[in-house]
């Protein structure tokens, strides 16, 4: 660490780990004149990643549930710099910020160069297309609030055009097709299902949904939710069933064009609206960080202790770090991780400035929940669950949606505390029932 009047701790990324770290941070060195926390996101506003997929759905306004960095940083004591990461220079400490673009294209914050101390990359992971044919020039990706918006327009748009239709739908008109049925892609086709039910309930009356509405699920492996337990991948298969969501398994997709996705089969699934939801990988930024140690889905390898292998005052820590679980399993992408590496970080960081070790960090699986939109919620909970060690216990129904909402209320209280997360609870609450459960714009 450079000796410098004021040490600079940098974290790049507002995510649900970057978040919970920076306001930790804030508020533990809030006193310290000699210590300044900075945080740089490209978006002005925050919204918990796991929370895309309903706003792509249209089910959750994403407007409602998106918490201001410039604000977050008032409260907490931390410094808030827009703009997206562009590079990092080890020796001389210091990150360059892309400028920011208007949307006609002007320029309205030029490059900036910030110094570092402590840099930590939080900066998330974005959809890996793996070079399939089509893919990226066909397919909406839900990596971001601005994609799950525009899918979101387009879903709306689509329906008005299909209930004004004198005629019959082409073949796939109201068709979605999701590749990849991981957690959010199993989420999304349940929440579609239910938006669409309700735009017709809103006033689309003239479609005919059991004829026109068709919903793919799109899977390389021989089950759903691969990544899970084979328990929750069956009772979850079977809810899709009685919805009339359409599964594929063990099917490869090869190519993607206008009218649909091709399989490596040779099968066809027609659909005008695609999803790609099968896959992740590290940002394309990582590679432009003065060399740090990539891994092969392209995130920053890390140490036990979170730090990178190329430089113990850089670290990386949610999707875009590779965190070695064990011999030949990564930390897996998932909110519970994220918000786990903060925590261990922000007790590191706090050490390091007062001169002492940093603290290994060690995953633990809390378990798993798919939520199905309205009809039902799914997992495992794993470990210590109401004070006695279970091992793994199944949930589903009630039980797993209340687990499944409490998972957010616990990132909202870690950012913004019991007081202001109660507040807005209760505010969503009163105000929920004067508006639609649907965003239909």
């Amino acid at each position: 660490m450079t000796t410098t009047e004021q040490r600079n701790i940098v974290v790049v990324g507002g995510g649900a780990g970057g978040l919970e770290l920076v306001t930790r941070l804030g508020d533990r060195f809030r006193k310290r004149d000699d210590i300044q926390v900075t945080l740089v996101d490209r978006n002005h506003s925050h919204l918990w990643k796991p929370l895309l997929h309903e706003v792509a759905a249209g089910t959750l306004n994403s407007s409602d549930d998106e918490l201001s960095y410039l604000a977050q940083s008032h409260w907490h004591h931390f410094r808030f710099r827009l703009g997206a990461l562009k590079s990092v220079d080890r020796r001389a400490r210091t990150l360059t910020i892309a400028a920011s673009m208007a949307e006609d294209g002007t320029e309205y914050l030029p490059e900036r160069v910030l110094s570092w101390d402590i840099l930590v990359i939080a900066i998330g992971s974005v959809s890996n297309d793996f070079g399939v044919p089509g893919v990226a020039e066909h397919c909406y990706f839900l990596d971001s609030r601005e994609q799950a918006d525009r899918f979101h327009r387009h879903l709306v748009q689509r329906c008005y055009a299909a209930n004004a239709s004198t005629g019959s739908l082409s073949p796939g008109q109201l068709h979605i097709a999701i590749a990849g049925a991981g957690a959010t892609g199993v989420e999304l086709a349940a929440e579609l299902d239910h938006s669409i039910h309700a735009l017709v309930d809103f006033g689309l009356d003239q479609l005919d949904l059991a004829r026109d509405l068709k919903i793919h699920l799109i899977e390389g492996a021989d089950r759903i939710l691969p990544g899970l337990n084979e328990k929750v991948s069956e009772t979850t298969a079977a809810v899709l069933d009685e919805i009339g969501i359409v599964t594929h398994t063990g099917a490869r997709v090869v190519s993607a064009d206008p009218s649909g996705f091709h399989l490596a089969g040779g099968e066809s699934i027609p659909a005008e609206m695609k999803v790609w939801a099968a896959g992740v990988r590290g940002p394309a930024v990582l590679s432009n960080l003065d060399g740090l140690e990539q891994g092969r889905g392209g995130q920053l390898v890390v140490d036990e202790t979170l730090a990178t292998t190329r430089d113990p005052d850089i670290f990386a820590i949610g999707d875009c770090a590779a965190c070695r679980l064990s011999d030949t399993e990564l930390v897996p992408p998932r909110a519970q991780a994220a918000h786990q590496q903060a925590r261990v970080l922000a007790k590191t960081i706090e050490r390091r400035i007062a001169g002492k070790p940093a603290l290994p960090f060690h995953y633990r699986d809390f378990g798993s929940l798919i939520n199905l939109s309205e009809r039902s919620a799914i997992g495992r909970l794993m470990g210590n669950v109401f004070g006695h060690e279970t091992g793994s216990v199944s949930i589903e129904g009630k039980l797993a949606r209340l687990a499944y909402l409490s998972l957010y209320k616990s990132h909202q209280v870690s950012v913004q505390g019991v007081v202001r997360t109660t507040l807005l609870t209760l505010a969503n609450f009163l105000t929920r029932r004067s508006r639609p459960r649907l965003k239909l714009h």
